[in-house]
C-alpha cells in the first residue's frame, strides 16, 4: 500500500538559467527516500528532469508559499551544502536531495530522491491557525481552474476566521495576496 501521507515544504530547484525556482509542493517518505511528484507540466517538473537535485525548505513564513503563487518569488538564499540548489536563508530546516529515479506518469511524475544532508537551523516554536489557513488557501489558488467557484467562496470564508483570530503580520500579508488572486481570477473573482 502506497503511504498516503502527504506533507508540504518549499521547494527549490534550478532553472535553465541556474537560478533557483521556489514552490511550494507536496511531498511523501517511503522509507528514507523522499518522493517529489510535480504536476505536468510545470517548471519543477522541466527543473528536475534537467538539474537532477532539490532542495525541501522547511519554514514557518507561509509569504514564501503565497509569494510563489502569486508572483512574489524572490526570498533571500544562500547555497547548501551537497547539492548546487540554493536553499531559504530563513529555513527553521532544510533536506538536500538527489533523485535516485524516475517513474514517469502522465499527469504527476515521480522522482524518488535521496537525502543528502538535513540540517536545523532555527527551533520550531508550534503550530498557529492562520499559517495553516494561509496553507490551505494557498492550495486552493493553486487549483482554481478547475474548482467550483462555490467550494471556493465557502472553504475561504472558513479559513478566514482562522487568520482573522490568530495570524500575526505575515500571515495576514500572506492572506491578502491569496485572496487578492482568487478576487482577479476570471472564474472566481467578483466580476464572475
Amino acid at each position: 500500500m502506497t503511504n498516503s501521507l502527504i506533507h508540504e515544504a518549499v521547494i527549490t530547484t534550478l532553472d535553465a538559467s541556474g537560478r533557483a525556482h521556489i514552490t511550494p509542493l507536496g511531498y511523501r517518505c517511503e522509507g528514507n527516500r523522499v518522493v517529489l511528484a510535480p504536476f505536468v507540466p510545470s517548471r519543477t517538473l522541466d527543473n528536475l528532469r534537467r538539474h537532477p537535485e532539490a532542495v525541501l525548505n522547511f519554514t514557518t513564513d507561509v509569504r514564501v508559499i503565497a509569494g510563489a503563487l502569486t508572483g512574489r518569488r524572490e526570498w533571500p538564499m544562500v547555497a547548501s551544502t551537497e547539492v548546487a540548489v540554493p536553499r531559504l536563508a530563513e529555513s527553521l530546516a532544510h533536506w538536500e536531495l538527489r533523485v535516485m529515479s524516475m517513474r514517469e506518469d502522465p499527469e504527476r511524475p515521480r522522482f524518488v530522491c535521496q537525502r543528502v544532508l538535513e540540517a536545523t537551523h532555527g527551533a520550531f516554536t508550534g503550530f498557529n491557525r492562520a499559517q495553516a489557513a494561509v496553507v490551505e488557501l494557498a492550495i486552493l489558488v493553486s487549483r482554481l481552474d478547475w474548482l467550483a467557484p462555490a467550494q471556493v467562496r465557502t472553504e475561504r470564508a472558513y479559513l478566514q476566521h482562522a487568520v482573522d483570530k490568530t495570524g500575526g503580520p505575515r500571515e495576514q500579508e500572506a492572506w491578502h495576496w491569496l485572496t487578492s488572486a482568487v478576487d482577479a481570477h476570471p472564474r472566481h473573482g467578483a466580476a464572475a
